[in-house]
């Protein structure tokens, strides 16, 4: 039975993460003190804003924000879609066999500095000290992710995501789920769609009492997650993380997975497929043919600064063989 047991928790985090295409920001807790003097100054040619573990100006040019931020809905809104745009999410590391740190800032160092991108929980690890260093209350969820799976499926609580409070409403923050990232913000409120610039969105709440994250794709509803909004903490990530990007059985191990949100499309690479879903409701999907190509479309389309050390050649090469 003990084994038996085990086994069903394994395939529980596979079949969570196959779907999923500093303690100080875990909980709620006010913005850094002092934060509205270096706010004026955010893009200040004399100035460059550092928060004690992030480089707020070095995060903004990266997304292209050139406008003053301050900690309300159309600041958030702008640099969700702009971070959507800007930082592809990829496995490149999982991949390639090396895992993936949690430390701010290794973490800014990949997505901000070297030109990468990650998965759920470098984008909202990253994403969420960016928005405390402007001046928002932020706190860390888990979800349990549903994408693909029955509405009543159990699985493993293995997705980050976000909680913003403006004016007193809690609203829902989302840069890392893949193919389908939120590149907006949504108002935390029942049965109500939402616009974002590419996909309507909408909470459920069924008699369980959890959240559902739902996306309007060809006229149908979908869901992504469930969650609910207990706070989470660094080390709750832990374990997650370690077998997405470590286990021989996860999902991102094993398959080369990038996407990004253009302002007019979606491009979603897995392996050698590519698919580019237009906002007008049209998909094209091509077979890359030969190693060349891949890496082409990751730089290009996807917009990854690619590793110079050789190591993504050879493994999107056994893509071929």
């Amino acid at each position: 039975e003990a084994m038996a047991a085990i086994a069903a928790i394994r395939q529980n985090l596979k079949a969570c993460f196959t779907a999923c295409s500093s303690s100080r920001f875990a909980t709620f807790g006010k913005p850094h003190a002092g934060l509205s003097d270096r706010r004026d100054a955010a893009h200040s040619p004399k100035h460059r804003i550092m928060n004690p573990t992030m480089n707020l100006n070095s995060y903004l040019r990266r997304l292209g924000v050139t406008s003053g931020v301050q900690p309300d809905l159309a600041t958030l809104r702008t640099l969700a879609a702009s971070h959507a745009a800007a930082i592809p999410f990829e496995n490149l590391d999982p991949f390639l066999g090396r895992p993936v740190s949690l430390d701010l800032a290794a973490v800014e160092r990949k997505l901000v500095q070297e030109g990468r991108g990650g998965y759920c929980f470098e984008h909202n690890l990253l994403f969420g000290e960016a928005l405390r260093a402007i001046g928002f209350e932020v706190g860390a969820l888990v979800a349990r992710v549903l994408w693909g799976r029955p509405e009543d499926a159990i699985t493993a609580r293995g997705h980050m995501l976000l909680r913003v409070e403006i004016d007193g409403a809690t609203h829902i923050a989302d840069v890392g789920f893949g193919g389908v990232t939120l590149t907006g913000a949504l108002r935390l409120e029942a049965n109500v769609a939402q616009t974002t610039p590419h996909e309507p969105f909408r909470f459920v709440r069924p008699d369980d009492g959890d959240w559902r994250m739902q996306v309007q794709v060809q006229g149908e509803w979908k869901t992504l997650y469930r969650f609910d909004l207990q706070p989470q903490h660094p080390v709750d990530y832990v374990a997650p993380n370690h077998y997405l990007s470590t286990h021989p059985e996860s999902h991102f191990v094993n398959r080369l997975i990038a996407a990004r949100a253009a302002a007019d499309r979606r491009y979603a690479l897995q392996d050698r497929e590519l698919a580019i879903h237009h906002l007008g409701g049209d998909t094209e999907r091509r077979m890359l043919d030969s190693p060349k190509a891949v890496l082409g479309v990751l730089e290009n389309e996807l917009q990854i600064r690619l590793p110079a050390d050789g190591a993504l050649e050879r493994g999107v090469q056994r893509l071929f063989e």
